[in-house]
């Protein structure tokens, strides 16, 4: 879609034409018509759901395509050369010193046997710098830049030696030691705190901005970008389905996906309805004729189907792949659109005396290292109470703490009047039955050899207090995440993120617990999926009277979904309170601080 690769002017960094991928067998294509074209230090967002088809265009920039896909049409001119032209040996000389590459995981692009020095230098010799001395001089040039220190001690550090957000900023400086003309960076700061992806994001502005490299900046995520890009395309479905200007489309979103991903992203400065988006994106062989959206969308009409979208000139560089353009209504104000879901924070304490949680004077330590500060906390029954804070800030650790994990900790902790052990071989039956734990990556958590029915049947084998055939249960569980009863017979690997992320979810609520611990169980999903998560938890917080403990590092998402915010900060709690009030009047500078890092439209 668009119009800027019509011509190759010589005035673009990278220009894209045409550029389809196809799976290997059959006629179905993943990614078909992709153009764009970008000047030097210009940066687009690629912005899309899981599915959507952005990280197949991110690989396919540098001629490269998945295992059962090919790139079958298009250009991609980068330095005057088409890529898709080159033989292998001449694609993997542009790869790094032309166009280079960030991943999501930097320690997909790190050797965990090779000293930090050794890896940045390599990528240097590969390229042709051949001096010693030249090569080091680059080195110490761009790690400075990418604001990380450059002397020899650093430089014998191994990957394993450094936080997340340092081995992203190696990433950073290996994609830039051969300053590329073009560089693609596939998601580089899920996962990561907002106070080290708001660093990382100025980072690759800067980079960017000096040494005149074009970069594609995919992400799910509309706030996280708006902010960063020049301009946004948004995909859906292997097409890309609106393009224009970063505060056009942030602000005036012409499409109807677009609007729906603007609709799901939550906002750290008011509290919005949660809302999602219906359905799903399509299997590559269930895609609907005409609009790919149509299946999903609340203005189609039965010509939306029948025939292909033509592009639709919205503005000066602002296009969209939809026939209703005009139809959309204006988006609601943001004071308008302000809502309180399921009552205010002060609602949800006003009976503050019935505490049923209590922690006191709480002191947890790793190999004799305290890293949790005599931490004192109260929490009412059917609460749902955010714990926040920086990555190494200590708010998985509390939660470790409460949910039978971490036993090197002295202290208190007391459900109900009911001291718990800290080690969760020490508790009960009933008392583990009573707290649950979600863990971040749904993965990970899940056995790949059992199925869904298996998994969620478990901690019913264990821990006893199933009513019934376990099949009953478990039917019953999947209902209550919204997943079929044909699920239970399923493998993990046949299942989606946001799909493996609800069987946790179930698997928790097995056996019935009064406590539910959910350590960050969003931040690696895209915003869609995370906004039915989030609705699906505060239905359970509202049907089931469950007590939630919700560790995040996003103040959004924490406005969506907590009634009550604990902010932890090297290992103490530097505020804490109802939702609104904290995030409405921090009172602490760490908080403002985090409130200032946390992505937001309304600021974009």
């Amino acid at each position: 879609m668009g119009t800027d690769t019509d011509r190759y002017t010589g005035e673009y960094a990278v220009e894209v034409a045409g550029l389809t991928v196809d799976l290997e067998r059959g006629a179905v294509n993943v990614v078909s018509d992709i153009s764009f074209a970008l000047a030097p230090g210009e940066i687009l967002g690629l912005i899309g759901e899981s599915g959507s088809g952005k990280t197949t265009v991110g690989s396919a920039l540098l001629g490269h395509a998945r295992a059962g896909t090919a790139i079958t049409g298009g250009k991609i001119v980068v330095d005057g050369v088409d890529l898709l032209s080159l033989n292998r040996k001449e694609l993997r000389r542009y790869r790094g010193r032309v166009i280079s590459y960030v991943p999501q995981d930097p320690r997909a692009s790190l050797n965990p046997a090779m000293r930090l020095g050794a890896q940045l230098q390599e990528a240097l010799t590969v390229h042709g710098v051949a001096s010693r001395q030249q090569r080091l001089a680059r080195i110490r040039q761009v790690l400075d830049e990418v604001k990380l220190p450059s002397d020899d001690r650093f430089l014998r550090r191994y990957p394993h030696e450094l936080s997340g957000g340092q081995q992203q900023r190696v990433v950073l400086a290996l994609s830039f030691l051969c300053r590329p003309k073009v560089v693609v960076l596939d998601e580089p700061t899920t996962g990561l705190d907002v106070t080290t992806q708001a660093h990382v994001l100025r980072t690759v502005r800067e980079l960017c901005r000096s040494h005149r490299t074009a970069a594609v900046y995919v992400s799910h995520d509309l706030a996280v970008v708006a902010d960063l890009a020049d301009r946004i395309a948004v995909m859906y479905s292997g097409r890309l389905v609106e393009v224009g200007a970063a505060e056009e489309v942030a602000l005036r979103a012409a499409h109807p996906y677009s609007r729906a991903l603007l609709d799901v992203v939550p906002d750290p400065h008011r509290r919005r309805e949660i809302r999602t988006i219906r359905g799903r994106v399509a299997a590559l062989h269930e895609r609907p004729d005409g609009c790919v959206f149509a299946d999903r969308c609340d203005f189609v009409e039965p010509e939306c189907r029948r025939q292909p979208i033509g592009v639709v000139r919205i503005g000066d560089g602002h296009t969209a792949l939809c026939r209703r353009t005009e139809a959309l209504p204006v988006r609601a104000g943001q004071e308008e659109e302000s809502t309180r879901v399921g009552g205010t924070p002060d609602d949800a304490v006003r009976t503050p005396g019935e505490v049923y949680l209590a922690v006191r004077d709480l002191r947890a330590s790793y190999g004799g290292k305290e890293v949790l500060h005599g931490i004192d906390l109260t929490v009412p029954r059917g609460v749902v109470t955010a714990l926040v804070g920086e990555s190494g800030s200590g708010k998985t650790t509390l939660a470790r703490c409460l949910g039978g994990l971490h036993d090197e900790a002295t202290g208190e902790v007391s459900v109900d009047g009911r001291r718990l052990a800290f080690g969760a071989h020490e508790r009960s039956a009933a008392d583990r039955r009573e707290v649950q734990y979600i863990f971040q990556n749904a993965s990970e958590a899940l056995n790949p050899r059992k199925t869904v029915g298996r998994s969620i049947e478990q901690p019913l084998r264990v821990l006893g207090g199933a009513d019934g055939p376990l099949s009953q249960r478990v039917a019953s569980l999947l209902a209550d995440v919204a997943l079929g009863s044909d699920a239970a017979d399923k493998y993990p690997s046949q299942l989606s993120g946001g799909e493996r992320q609800r069987v946790t979810i179930a698997r928790a609520l097995a056996t019935a617990p009064t406590i539910l611990i959910c350590d960050e169980i969003t931040s690696a999903l895209d915003v869609s999926v995370q906004s039915a998560i989030l609705l699906l938890l505060k239905r359970l917080c509202a049907d089931s009277g469950l007590t939630m403990f919700f560790v995040t590092h996003n103040l959004a998402v924490v406005r969506a979904i907590a009634d009550r915010v604990v902010v932890l900060n090297e290992g103490r709690i530097v505020e804490q309170g109802p939702v609104d009030h904290v995030l409405d009047r921090p009172q602490d500078p760490y908080t403002r601080q985090l409130l200032g890092d946390t992505p937001s439209l309304l600021h974009a």
